[in-house]
């Protein structure tokens, strides 16, 4: 068969079969007689072989090597070859990402993307002042994705402080993307997912802190009781006593029931869960030294009868703890 059959049949051009020829991975088995090349059977299943092996990214001189050398052991070689086409993907992606960022952006001509490609750099430096820097530039220029991207793997806490800040000034843009980040298997994306919605200060991030109670990650389920306390959400309440008597940020968590009391009938209901865990044997002296002294900012009725309670306590620390309270309450009034 003729050259310009073969590359008609095969699908490989005649230039290329030359190409081939001249690298000596596949030669015709002869020749006509006007000097043409003519190729065997043989011949066309050795190019239909060399295209199925380009096919899955290999050279052409390792094509040469898997055709020609028996020792030839493609084991090692096909792990190569996954090896570079993952990192082949992860570059392509990522550059799919920039662009869709670029995109997003909508910018009106090239300086703008210029100024967009310079911030998404800056954000992905090793230099913790210059991702900084980015992320307290205005908030129109950075795109949110990015910004919720960088929040969620930030290390250093200066930065990211700067980018929970930029992401507080996005509201709801940023809500989805970090709720996503809530349900990440690695713990610290989750806290710094929690983190970063405490800050946000509008409803759409309180009913996600809501959500964030059934947490299974306890860290994020104390994060959200924290920052629901600051904003007056009683379903928090169990979560925050948990914490004081598990000694976990227990000061915090004291100061956000105090918050949570200063209307009536909270403060009724924090008094009444505070008294209960007091009640309960299994809580050891420290926790119930923590509890009484949470005891001291709630106001009411309850809260009152308790310290008097706790002021005949068997436990000296709690009962000298509780006198004291009764005392700075009594003067107080």
């Amino acid at each position: 068969m003729l050259i310009g059959d073969v590359a008609r049949r095969s699908g490989v051009s005649a230039r290329m079969l030359r190409h081939y020829e001249s690298l000596g991975l596949v030669r015709p088995t002869g020749r006509s007689g006007a000097g043409y090349r003519e190729y065997s059977s043989e011949d066309i299943r050795r190019i239909f072989h060399i295209e199925i092996l380009r096919s899955l990214g290999l050279s052409l001189r390792e094509v040469g090597r898997a055709l020609d050398d028996p020792g030839f052991a493609p084991a090692g070689l096909v792990e190569d070859l996954i090896r570079q086409t993952r990192e082949r993907i992860a570059r392509e992606t990522e550059l799919l990402t920039r662009l869709g960022r670029i995109g997003a952006a909508e910018p009106a001509d090239w300086e703008d993307v210029l100024r967009i490609v310079a911030l998404l750099h800056a954000l992905g430096s090793e230099n913790a002042g210059k991702r900084q820097r980015a992320a307290l530039s205005p908030a129109a220029e950075v795109p949110v994705d990015a910004l919720v991207e960088a929040a969620l793997s930030e290390t250093d806490p200066h930065v990211a402080g700067a980018l929970r800040w930029a992401l507080a000034r996005s509201g709801d843009d940023a809500l989805a993307l970090l709720a996503e980040g809530l349900g990440s298997p690695v713990a610290e994306v989750r806290e710094r997912a929690v983190q970063s919605i405490a800050e946000i200060p509008d409803d759409a991030a309180t009913a996600l802190l809501r959500e964030a109670l059934t947490n299974s990650d306890l860290a994020v389920r104390r994060r959200a009781a924290l920052a629901l306390g600051a904003r007056g959400v009683t379903d928090a309440v169990p979560t925050l006593i948990d914490m004081i008597v598990e000694g976990a940020n227990d000061t915090d968590a004291a100061d956000a029931l105090s918050v949570l009391a200063r209307d009536e009938a909270p403060a009724d209901r924090i008094a009444a869960g505070l008294v209960d865990r007091l009640a309960n044997n299994a809580v050891g002296s420290s926790a119930r030294l923590r509890l009484t002294q949470a005891l001291a900012d709630i106001p009411g009725l309850t809260a009152s009868r308790a310290l008097a309670e706790l002021s005949q306590d068997d436990d000296r620390a709690v009962a000298f703890t509780a006198r004291y309270i009764r005392k700075l309450r009594d003067d107080a009034r």
